[in-house]
């Protein structure tokens, strides 16, 4: 069986482009060597990758004995990358055929049948030159990134794809002497959708800030002018409770401080993918960046949450900086520990050694931590937070509350509204990371996320509005529940992208995959309710500090 890997190009005289540092590719001359390396083999259906030289696959051994092993990123290890050099011979502007690597390979009954059940579960080899994956031609002229490691007859006889026509296209200088292989790839698709749904949103947060919350803050003021007054209505007669701390203000505050450590995180991170220093061409880059983010801005969770567990006039400090910095990042190592025994137990070479584990220990305790607990030093050392009215002793009593403003009901269906502003890219998102392929459209991904922001910033302050109205000031949990409740929607997704796209057929890929969607979906609740709260805060407190109160 003849298979074709070709680098996929696509060239156009009349763009110019520059290369960042660390991302330019290589110059070859004529007759100069191509280096090929190889990575680990990955399926859609079983979510273990096995390394190239695994013993069982029998691939040809190097010649030098042991095979020589890449460096790689942090990221790139902790997302499973295992890079070898190939000993395969390629040269610029060289033809060969029927160049043969090894032979006289005998492979045992057992290893047989596990190469016939990888070949079962559609597994596929993943190439790499000059940072370009290899990909397979579909019928139809589409391509795929990576190609088979064998295929199926009709009859269920299982064959091993040994022989490969190894395909580089180039671009050369106007000289002809200088020579450079290329890949350009384009997905320009999932914003019209996000925008009409922005669009929608602003509108109607529109027609309650300019015509409803202006009417009545003019009513509001016009009535304590007058001689005697009259009673309050409406949201201003939770005037004295609207500032009254919430239930679990420490978890509240813990969850905000995190929330603003991962929305850092991303904005900054996505600032440095969309400049082109993270270019999907330097494998590992962008969760190597992403993680060192994260740990540098725990300083940034250990002041918002002391900010605001100060002014939720919270007592117990200590507690909570201990809590801002161990219970996010404890509860996802913790689950990622239980994964990576999976990972072992199933002999896959994404499993993380414990080298890697250990230096994640040591960056949270010499890096994380510290950085946590200076932030909250200064947020507690910060003069406390002013509300713009004061709190009665007493609380109000909150009348009955109509069944679609019940806090459960309210947040589902605020939360559904982000979500439908980003889906179409959840899926691209998704596909990047179950199903092998590189997610390069960085642009696209920054303006959803600032979609995903405002919309979320929206609903919160539309539920808020809405639940004061009703004279129900338990607005704080409320706020962070509507637009976090994003994040279930996307674990729902999951689960519906791994029973439409993905054919896993054991249990330690559906614990795999289950395992990091949990991961994923809480990460993405934290994020989303911290920017509703703090939406719903700004708008609180805005239209508060707008009226008369006596």
């Amino acid at each position: 069986m003849r298979i074709t890997t070709l680098l996929l190009l696509s060239l156009s005289t009349s763009i110019c482009a520059f290369y960042l540092p660390g991302v330019a590719p290589h110059d070859y001359t004529a007759h100069y060597k191509v280096d090929l390396t190889v990575n680990a083999l990955t399926s859609e259906r079983d979510l273990l990758p096995f390394d190239y030289y695994y013993e069982k696959f029998h691939f040809c051994p190097p010649k030098e004995g042991k095979p020589d092993k890449q460096r790689e990123s942090l990221g790139a290890i902790l997302f499973g990358d295992r890079l070898y050099k190939a000993d395969f011979e390629l040269r610029m502007l060289e033809n060969v055929t029927c160049s043969t690597l090894c032979e006289g390979v005998k492979i045992p009954a057992e290893d047989a049948k596990f190469i016939n059940d990888r070949i079962a579960e559609e597994y596929q080899q993943n190439w790499f030159v000059d940072g370009l994956p290899a990909g397979q031609q579909l019928e139809g002229g589409d391509f795929a990134i990576g190609f088979d490691l064998g295929f199926e007859d009709q009859f269920d006889r299982k064959y091993l794809n040994n022989h490969f026509d190894i395909t580089l296209q180039y671009h050369s200088d106007p000289e002809g002497t200088v020579h450079r292989i290329v890949g350009f790839l384009i997905d320009a698709q999932s914003i019209i959708n996000s925008i009409v749904i922005v669009f929608m949103l602003t509108g109607m947060i529109g027609m309650i800030l300019l015509r409803a919350l202006h009417k009545d803050i003019s009513r509001y003021n016009s009535f304590g002018d007058e001689d005697g007054g009259q009673e309050d209505f409406g949201w201003k007669l939770v005037h004295a409770d609207v500032f009254r701390p919430p239930a679990q203000r420490m978890l509240l505050s813990v969850l905000l401080g995190n929330g603003a450590q991962l929305f850092l995180m991303a904005a900054v991170t996505l600032v440095f993918a969309v400049l082109g220093f993270l270019s999907p061409s330097s494998r590992g880059s962008l969760s190597t960046v992403t993680l060192i983010f994260y740990l540098c801005f725990a300083c940034a969770a250990g002041y918002v949450s002391a900010r605001v567990y100060k002014m939720l006039q919270g007592e117990y400090w200590r507690r909570n900086v201990v809590l801002t910095a161990t219970l996010v990042p404890g509860t996802v190592f913790f689950i990622f520990i239980i994964l990576n025994f999976f990972l072992v137990g199933a002999q896959s070479s994404a499993a993380v050694p414990f080298g890697t584990m250990f230096a994640l220990v040591l960056l949270w305790f010499l890096v994380s931590l510290p950085l946590c607990m200076i932030g909250a030093y200064v947020g507690f050392k910060a003069p406390p937070i002013q509300n713009p009215v004061k709190t009665n002793q007493i609380p109000r009593q909150i009348p009955p509350q109509p069944t679609y403003l019940n806090k459960y009901i309210s947040a589902l269906i605020g939360g559904i509204l982000p979500f439908g502003a980003i889906f179409i890219e959840v899926y691209f998102i998704m596909k990047s990371i179950w199903s092998n392929r590189i997610y390069y459209v960085f642009g696209f991904l920054s303006l959803v996320f600032v979609i995903l922001v405002i919309t979320c910033s929206e609903v919160a302050i539309l539920m808020c509005y809405f639940h004061l109205c009703s004279e129900d000031y338990y607005w704080s949990w409320r706020a962070f529940m509507t637009a976090g409740a994003t994040g279930f929607y996307v674990f729902v997704y999951s689960i519906m992208y791994y029973s439409r796209w993905l054919s896993i057929d054991n249990w330690e890929s559906a614990v795999l995959y289950f395992g990091w969607s949990l991961v994923m979906s809480m990460l993405f609740t934290i994020l989303t309710g911290a920017v509703g709260y703090f939406a719903a805060l700004t708008f609180v407190r805005k239209i508060f500090a707008s009226i008369k109160v006596d």
